[in-house]
């Protein structure tokens, strides 16, 4: 019996798939579970039509992605802290702080975790820090640390 697999099921196929298992397994199992469903030519055609909005709302999220790498490649965040000799921070500025900044002076949310920062900024000075806002779109935003008066 030919079913489309509606969730994961380890050992037999993937969400989307259409496979061919034994009947009994497809009714007593994977239909009765709500893991499967019965493939025919309507299910199939309603399949195809949800895999083609997916990949069109993938798409767009590429596109959004794109455009927003060439807005913050434009932007220099601007932070000040207080710092010793040699231009080191008291302290150091986080990705929380570079979010929140970004968010106030340009309207811009990104989440924290996005930013790729292996370590605080400990120094005064301009940092370019990797955002990743899709798993195919790296940005790199500029951050500058100036001194407080």
């Amino acid at each position: 019996m030919k079913v489309i697999f509606l969730k994961d099921v380890k050992g037999k196929g993937k969400k989307g798939e259409v496979k061919n298992v034994a009947d009994g397994y497809a009714h007593n199992f994977l239909i009765k579970q709500g893991l499967a469903m019965e493939a025919n030519s309507a299910s199939i055609s309603t399949l195809d039509a949800q895999k083609k909005k997916e990949a069109k709302l993938a798409a767009e999220e590429l596109a959004e992605a794109k455009e927003l790498k060439d807005t913050l490649e434009k932007i220099t965040v601007e932070l000040t802290a207080k710092a010793g000799e040699g231009g080191r921070l008291f302290g150091s500025i986080t990705t929380k702080q570079i979010a929140e900044e970004l968010l106030k002076k340009h309207g811009i949310k990104i989440d924290k975790r996005k930013m790729e920062l292996t370590d605080a900024i400990r120094t005064l000075g301009s940092t370019k820090v990797p955002v990743k806002l899709h798993h195919e779109v790296l940005a790199t935003l500029t951050v500058s640390v100036k001194e407080t008066n």
